[in-house]
Order: C-alpha cells, then structure tokens, then sequence
C-alpha cells in the first residue's frame, strides 16, 4: 500500500515530464505539417526495401519443392515474369522519417546531441582544474565542488551518448548514399571514434566513483587527478574526430572533386576548416558549461533552506559564471578566425554568411551575445554587495553601464534595413544615411572589443574591491617578477611576430601600403606593454595598467574603426589583416593587464571577507538568463554553420537533391531552435533532478 502511494505521488509531482513529451511531439509534428512534408504515399524505392537476389539453381530448387499441382511450363512462365518485373533496384538516397520532414528531425537530434557533448565535454576542464586548485590550496570546498560538478557531468553523459546512437541511426536509416560517401571518406577515424569513446566512459566513471577512495595521501590524488585529465584528453580528442567530419562537409579536400573518390584522409581530415572549428568549439563548450553549472547552482540557491546551503550555491554560482565570462571574452576572437577562414575556404559562402541568406541572423546573434555581456556583468556588479569595501568601485559601474549599451545598439545595427520602396525615397539611397556606418564590420568589431575591454575592467575592480594596501611589487619576489616577464614574453612574442609577418603578405604594391599601419600600431603595442611592465617594476603598476588600457582602446577601438573604413573602401583585401591586428592588441592588453594585477595584489592587505549566500534573489534569476540565452546562441550557431552549405550535402562534391534541400526561413528556423532550446532545457532539468535522487535520500536517511 505504501509502495502504491510512492507510486501515485510520483506520477502526481514528475507528470510535468510526461506533458513536456507531449508538447515536444507535438510540436515536431506541427512543423513537418507546416512544410508539407506529410508523405501520402511511400514507393518501395523511396522505402529502399532491397529484395534478396537468388542464384538460378536455388530458385531453380525451390521451383522443385513448390511444383505440386502445377504444370512445369506454368512455373517457367511465371519465373520469366518475376525475372522481368523485378529488375535491379537503383540505391535509395533519401528515406522519411514515418512522413515527417527527415531533416528536421535530424536537426532536433544532433543539435540536442551537440549540446549534451558539449556540456560533457565543458564540465570536465574546469572539474580537473578546480580539484587541483584545491588539492594543493588544502581547501576541502574546493573538491566538493568539483565533485558535485562531476556528478552532474555523470548523470548527462548516459543521455549523450543516447542522442549519439539516435543521430546515427538516423543518418544512416534517412540519409544511406550521403553517409555511405562519408563512411568511404572517413571510416579509419570512425573505428577510432568508438575505441575513444570506451576510454571516455571507463574514465569518466572511474573518476567520479573513486573520488572517495582516491584520498589521503598524495600519490592516490594525484592519480585521481591524472584520470579526469585523462578524461579531458580523450573527450577533446573525441570533439577533434567529429569536427574533421563536419568541416569536411563544408570544405571537403583529400578527394576528387570529380567522383568523390578518397584521394588522402589525412588531407581530408585536416581541412582548412578543421583547426578553427575546434578551437572555437572548445572555447564555446567551455563557456556554455560554465552557464549551466551558474544555473545549475542558481537553482539550488533558490530552494536552499539553510546559510550553509546557500553559501555554497552562491559560491558555485559566481564560479560557474567567472568559467562563463572567462571562456566568453576570447570566444568572439575565435569566431573571427573561423569567418576568416571561411571566407578563405569559399568566398561565394562567405558572401551568403555575411551577406546573403544568414546576414540576419548574425543581427539575432549580436542581440544573444550583447545579452551574455549584459547579464554576466549585471551578476558582477550585484556580487560586489557581498564584498565589504567595494563602495569603492560602486562608482565606475554607470559609466561601464554607457559603454556596454552604447556598443550593444552599434553591434545589432543592421547595414541594409528592410525599407519599402517609398521609405528608400524618402531617404534617397538604399542605406540609412546616418546608421550605414554602424552596420559594417569595422564599427562592429570596433565595438565588441571595447565591450570585451569594459567587462575585464569590471572583472578587475571586482577582483580588487576587497583588496586594501598593495605590497610594493618590488617585494613580490621572484615569483611575480618571474610570472610578469614571462607574461611580457609571451605579448612581444605575439605582437612581434605578427607584424613580421605582414611584412611578407602577397598582395599587390599599390593594396600592401594599408598594411604598414598595421605594422605601425603593432610595434606601438608593444612598446606599451613594456611600459607597463616598467612602471610596474617602478612600483606604479596602477598607472601601467592605466596607459595599456588607454592606448589599447585608441588603437584597437578609435583608430581601427576609422581606419576600417578606409581599407574597405580602397583595399577590401586588408581587412583579414586587420581584423587580426585588432584581436592580437587587444589580447595583449588583457593577458598583461591580467598578469601585472595578479601579482600586484597577491600580498595585498584584506579589507573585509566575501559574505557568500549574501546575494538579492534577482542574481540568480540573471544565471538562469544566462544559460538559456548560451542555449539559444548555441542552436542558432549550429543552424547557421550547417546551413552555409545550403542545398549541398557535402559543399561543391555531393548536392542534396530531396524535397527538403532549400534554406528554411527566419521563422521556420526561430520555431525549429526553440523547440531544441526547450527539450534540452527540460532533459537536463530532467537529468539533474535524476542526478540529485541519491542525496535525497541520504539526506532521508540521516534525518
């Protein structure tokens, strides 16, 4: 009797789930319907039921054996007549999916599938790292988290792993000639793949169930340590394999371009693509992690009913979001590179990417990611409330508060608006007269970097508000001068060596003159940086950081988005160049910036301690902000980096000729991403609610 009311009351408080199911299929079906995609008939060629071929003698056998009450010259006649109705079957290239649209479906699957990797892969990263820093610190709180960390990474890899098996039957059962091609191209890795993959599982396991036994001395942690970076290895290595495959797709090379036959794997595997997908992926994967580990916690805090509890989520919270913001200030650099080698692989995709068909929806990406710098700073500056002596600094968020919004509403201005024929006269051209200089790129990339700037200076005077009297660096000792020199060493190196190499470009004399200003604000840069490290020798570290703050926005934000506009209207071949000159200053200012305010406050006197658990409830509420508006990101770049093929199943070599090859519109592409965001929402809610069980009922127990 017991049991049975366990039962009605489980099914009473988790029936959300069922109806989140139903919505979801309903959802599915709602927009295969839309497109007109509901098949009304099935031919057995379309179904590519392939009938058995026997050879004459067995049919010959079997005439024999069924010959009783017929004639002979009855048996030969119908034989001849199976012979000539039957005929050899063509290979099937496109099966449905029970009448719905096949590619919708395989876009539900293997964008949901993308997600759950990348959140296995993310989590892992900063597990490993928070565990080390609490190893060697002593500070117990530290492995708990990454503990905890470890358990929701646990409870998501089953559902990974079953969206990656669903995704392959589904290529393989929907998709046959397409992924035969593939199979052809890369079936070597796929063995691979799938020995990784064991070794993904057997560690990840391994290093979440040996966590309490791997204590006490040293020697056992630190093996426990080298199973999770074994981990890491093995799940990186898994996102490189699959990368090589999707890049292919896009830029395929090693085969011919004539008959698709393989020509070099490795060459196919390491394609133009490759090396900029997966560090763009990896930095991504990082960030979206640290989001839904921040909600994760956000949540938690939420239903905490203890300061204890409450302490510790927040805690976890402001790590998740710090994983979040850290990965999130380098990820629009490395979307550069990609685009940069994008337009390389293919201009006429480049084109479609940026001027074409997905112009807008890189609008709908800038509202996202200005979002993500909003809300992450927003929680920084409600975190200061719990940090005595950060009245401080209270003063420079207004200020920080301009710049963000300011550089937001340049970043969403679209170059060509959507005006109606007398609105275009009445304007007199085709463009805005006053907006058209915020909708090219050299005004956006003039204001993402100063939005990155900004939201390091805040991180910097959060970091700094309960840090009193500085120790004079010059009593540092060897250990910062060490660690700032070599910071310096690495910025030189970065600034130098680039503007060595535009010395070499190959470009035609009257274009290669705009590069020398490049070259020139390259050497600038560098000398500043070493003036920083100077005056932080000298004891005025703050002044150092003050003039490669400023010089760095005059050249990377000022100057360049003048200078932006001059290349694109006399040089347009420049622009790849500058573009990379921007990031490279830029870089510089945060990496050395960074390294001198490390060891410039290492032995800083504490003002007050961090009051955790201290935090208005509206914190929280922007943590879960965050991690949808990360998931709404990462289903729009995935629509976006599949689509730019448009209607080629492999870009150039294998064209997509089903009902379904043709770009869906901003619409039918807004309903289809929701529809993703809202069933990885409800799964990992799922998953992490499965993830806590055990605790309940320890929790139970103990009471």
């Amino acid at each position: 009797m017991n049991n049975y009311k366990l039962f009605l009351k489980f099914i009473k408080q988790k029936s959300i789930f069922v109806m989140l199911l139903v919505i979801a299929l309903s959802a599915v079906l709602s927009l295969s319907l839309q497109k007109g995609v509901l098949l009304t008939a099935v031919h057995a060629e379309e179904a590519g039921v392939e009938l058995p071929a026997f050879e004459e003698g067995a049919a010959s056998g079997e005439q024999q054996q069924t010959a009783e009450g017929t004639s002979a010259a009855g048996a030969e006649g119908e034989a001849k007549a199976e012979e000539e109705e039957e005929g050899e079957l063509e290979p099937v290239q496109y099966r449905a999916f029970f009448g719905l649209d096949s590619r919708v479906i395989v876009w539900i699957v293997s964008e949901l599938h993308l997600m759950f990797a990348a959140f296995v892969l993310g989590v892992p990263i900063f597990a490993v790292i928070v565990e080390i820093v609490g190893f060697k610190g002593g500070d117990i709180k530290y492995d708990k988290m990454a503990k905890e960390f470890t358990k929701l990474l646990s409870a998501a890899f089953a559902t990974t792993a079953s969206l990656g098996g669903l995704l392959a039957f589904s290529l393989f059962g929907l998709y046959p000639e397409f992924m035969g091609h593939m199979t052809n191209v890369f079936a070597p890795t796929m063995y691979v793949y799938a020995l990784m993959f064991f070794g993904e599982a057997f560690t990840l396991y391994g290093y979440y169930y040996s966590w309490d036994i791997l204590k006490g001395t040293s020697a056992k942690k630190w093996f426990h340590i080298s199973l999770g970076v074994l981990l890491n290895l093995f799940g990186t290595g898994l996102m490189f394999l699959t990368n090589s495959w999707a890049t292919y797709m896009m830029g395929p090379s090693g085969v011919s371009m004539k008959t698709g036959r393989l020509l070099s794997l490795s060459e196919a595997f390491y394609n133009e693509l490759w090396m900029p997908v997966n560090i763009h992926r990896l930095i991504a994967n990082v960030c979206f992690g640290g989001f839904i580990v921040g909600a994760y916690a956000a949540v938690k805090f939420l239903g905490a009913k203890t300061k204890e509890e409450k302490a510790h989520y927040d805690w976890m919270g402001y790590v998740g979001n710090f994983i979040g913001i850290g990965a999130l200030i380098p990820l629009p650099f490395a979307g550069y590179w990609l685009g940069r080698e994008i337009y390389s692989a293919s201009p006429v995709m480049g084109n479609i990417m940026m001027g074409g068909a997905f112009s807008w929806t890189f609008i709908i990406q800038a509202i996202l990611i200005g979002m993500l710098f909003i809300g992450a700073n927003y929680y920084l500056w409600l975190g200061m409330g719990r940090i005595k002596g950060s009245e401080r600094y209270t003063g420079y968020i207004k200020y920080l508060n301009v710049i963000i919004f300011m550089c937001f509403a340049v970043w969403l201005t679209p170059h060509n608006l959507p005006l109606s024929g007398e609105e275009r006269a009445m304007i007199g051209e085709q463009y805005h007269p006053f907006s058209k200089y915020f909708g090219v790129m050299a005004a956006k990339n003039a204001v993402v970097n100063l939005i990155i700037l900004s939201t390091f200076f805040s991180f910097l005077i959060y970091r700094r508000s309960n840090k009193g009297t500085m120790v004079a660096f010059s009593e540092q000792g060897k250990v910062g001068k060490i660690g700032v020199l070599s910071g310096l060493g690495f910025c030189l190196m970065m600034l130098v060596s680039y503007a060595i190499s535009l010395n070499f470009v190959e470009l035609d004399a009257q274009i290669k003159g705009y590069v020398t200003p490049l070259i020139f604000a390259l050497y600038i840069q560098s000398l500043v940086v070493c003036l920083a490290v100077f005056l932080t020798f000298k004891n005025k570290g703050k002044l150092g950081q003050f003039i490669l703050f400023g010089v760095t926005t005059c050249i990377a934000v000022l100057y360049f988005w003048y200078y932006g506009f001059q290349v694109m209207q006399k040089a347009n071949l420049v622009l790849r160049y500058l573009s990379v000159t921007q990031v490279s200053i830029v870089m510089s200012c945060l990496i050395m910036n960074a390294v001198i305010d490390i060891f410039m406050f290492r032995k800083a006197k504490v003002v007050g301690e961090i009051t955790w658990g201290k935090m208005p409830v509206r914190s929280q509420y922007a943590l879960l902000l965050l991690c949808i508006v990360i998931v709404i990101l990462m289903g729009l770049m995935g629509f976006i980096r599949s689509g730019l093929r448009m209607d080629w199943h492999v870009y150039g070599l294998l064209q997509d000729t089903s009902q379904w090859a043709y770009t869906p519109t901003l619409s039918f592409m807004g309903r289809v991403v929701g529809l993703i965001v809202a069933l990885f929402l409800g799964l990992v809610a799922f998953v992490f609610w499965l993830a806590n069980l055990g605790d309940k009922k320890v929790k139970t127990e103990a009471e």
